[in-house]
């Protein structure tokens, strides 16, 4: 007899497993089910986010910027630190600490919550929203169980580039790029994306050699354009060589050596020999594995689950969030996802604004922002002003010795409604917050330029780029 559930989660990444918490919270029984295993055999829930992407590129940045500031920053101020060395393998086990304390992290989360943890591969076996959806269980816990409501968190993969095998040896795939055993003389990234530049900038900190080879003919196209440029110019000077318009047409493992050609923006051929290459040219959904056609589970073209505003799929009862629908592949996206579905179970009415869901690219300068841009304001014909604020005017800055970079504020002309918040420089990963909550509660830019703000801080340079949509910088 298979056991019975209010709500079965697939797939415990951020979305999934915040998603069984809340549930769980609200009085439901709640199964989540995850396969990732780490070294032993041991689950490895929080998806690719915790076991190979968010968490641990976070901590190879960080100790390479610490690798970084040790070698080039740490003499201005009056810091001496002898000859400088590399313990390669101590970082990376060091991030693999981390990473394991986030999946015991989940764990314990889901036994505070009672929520039942099943470590293996979900998928529909059938059912219908009368008597429940049957899933299968492949792996530790197989079997089989019965939900009442299934919630779809089954996430993303590695886009893949076409006729070229991920061996993650010489040719690597996020994951691979994580876990290089030694710093390449020699890297090639292709793709200048968010994956691509922290990886790109992770090795070229500890030692490498680091060319981008970007397809599309403009530098991060999805932020503003005055960001991009100081985003281009920063990473230039950091020594990465990012090349646009590049079209790859043939990569080659020989040697030892990845040979890789391409064609650039003007069309003339290119080659380059790499000890490594990275492959980050984008993210799929995870959707293969579900077995959607025995129940009739609408997926589009692209494998993406199709649901509506509310996360509903075209099944009664199943739901879907996260990487594998539509909307930006953020963890913290398809967290609010995750709860809002719960909620919405429970007969509550949450709403997720896709508005005000901030963009992070974790680089040396940081790089975020929230809302529309410049050019998406021109092209909806929005009349706005806009504000701007450098890091080499702010105290804080100075102070830290990283005044890379500025604050754009974007505000309507009439209502002085702020419509988007653009920043890059230190530590923006935080200020963004400030922007999100701002938005949220429909603030305008005389709204934050009236707030006092910690002096000396970096949320300062916040505060004047609000005043500079009124044309009265203080500090300027």
């Amino acid at each position: 007899m298979a056991d019975r559930y209010d709500v079965a989660v697939i797939g415990a990444g951020p979305g999934g497993y915040i998603a069984a918490i809340r549930a769980a919270q609200l009085g439901f029984k709640v199964a989540c089910i995850d396969d990732w295993t780490r070294e032993g055999g041991k689950p490895a829930p929080g998806g690719t986010c915790t076991n190979v992407g968010c968490i641990p590129s976070k901590a190879l940045l960080q100790s390479s910027e610490h690798f970084a500031h040790a070698g080039h920053a740490f003499a201005d101020h009056g810091i001496g630190v002898g000859k400088l060395s590399l313990d390669l393998a101590a970082m990376l086990a060091r991030k693999g600490k981390v990473v394991a304390q986030n999946n015991d992290g989940i764990l314990f989360l889901f036994r505070k919550n009672k929520v039942t943890f099943l470590h293996g591969r979900g998928a529909f076996r059938g059912g219908n929203p009368q008597d429940g959806w049957l899933l299968g269980v492949e792996g530790a816990s197989a079997g089989d169980i019965v939900a009442t409501h299934v919630i779809v968190a089954t996430g993303s993969r590695p886009r893949p580039l076409p006729g070229i095998a991920i061996d993650n040896v010489r040719i690597l795939d996020n994951a691979g790029a994580l876990a290089i055993p030694e710093v390449p003389k020699s890297l090639g990234v292709v793709g200048a994306g968010v994956i691509g530049l922290e990886m790109g900038s992770v090795w070229k900190r500890l030692g490498a050699d680091v060319t981008l080879l970007e397809a599309l003919p403009a530098f991060l196209g999805a932020a503003d354009e005055s960001i991009a440029r100081e985003a281009q110019k920063a990473f230039a000077k950091q020594g990465l060589a990012i090349r646009l318009g590049a079209n790859i047409e043939s990569v080659a493992v020989a040697n030892d050596q990845v040979s890789v050609g391409w064609t650039d923006g003007a069309g003339a051929s290119q080659h380059a020999t790499f000890d490594r290459l990275i492959v980050s040219i984008g993210r799929i959904p995870l959707s293969d594995t579900l077995n959607a056609a025995a129940v009739g589970l609408r997926l589009d073209e692209r494998g993406f689950v199709v649901v509506d505003d509310d996360c509903r799929t075209n099944l009664p009862q199943v739901w879907a969030i996260g990487d594998v629908v539509r909307g930006p592949m953020l963890a913290h996206k398809a967290e609010e996802e995750g709860v809002a579905v719960a909620e919405r179970i429970a007969g509550q009415q949450p709403h997720v604004d896709f508005n005000t869901v901030p963009w992070v690219i974790y680089t040396s300068p940081e790089i975020a922002w929230v809302g529309r841009n410049e050019r998406e304001l021109k092209a909806a014909g929005v009349d706005y002003r806009a504000g701007t604020f450098p890091f080499s005017a702010n105290g804080r800055a100075r102070a830290l010795g990283d005044t890379t970079g500025f604050v754009k504020m974007l505000a309507d002309a009439k209502s002085d409604r702020i419509l988007g918040v653009h920043m890059i420089g230190p530590s923006v990963s935080e200020l963004i917050s400030e922007a999100v909550v701002a938005m949220e509660f429909g603030a305008s830019s005389e709204d934050l330029a009236r707030i006092c703000h910690a002096h000396p801080s970096l949320s300062e340079a916040t505060k004047e780029a609000a005043l500079a949509v009124d044309k009265r910088t203080l500090n300027l």
